[in-house]
């Protein structure tokens, strides 16, 4: 049975993800909404979920899962490779600096 902390959590990532993305592609100057966002960070967590279940943790799991993440920001944005590449490492970035202040969601509330 999935706790509901897990369930909580995930919410939580999808959400931060989402805005993460929509504060991102807003930037670069797209003009898709809010759930667009939602949906790229949902579809981006089932990529490395799918990834990540094939191939296990490691560098090359990751770096195939950050391929197929571009060809789904590159059509999910309709945009080029090259946009898609740099929206995706400000992305990372924009995720690394809030996952510092943020707090886990793992143990006690």
């Amino acid at each position: 049975m999935v706790e509901m902390s897990s369930i909580i959590g995930l919410i939580v990532a999808l959400l931060v993800s989402a805005i993460i993305i929509f504060v991102v592609t807003k930037l670069m100057g797209e003009n898709e909404g809010i759930g667009k966002a939602f949906l790229a960070a949902l579809i981006g967590t089932v990529i490395y979920a799918v990834v990540y279940f094939l191939l296990g943790n490691g560098l090359f799991a990751a770096f195939i899962a950050g391929i197929v993440w571009l060809l789904a920001l590159k059509g999910l944005y309709n945009i080029g490779w090259g946009k898609a590449f740099v929206i995706a490492i400000i992305i990372w970035i924009m995720a690394i600096v809030v996952g510092i202040f943020l707090p886990t969601l793992s143990g006690p509330f």
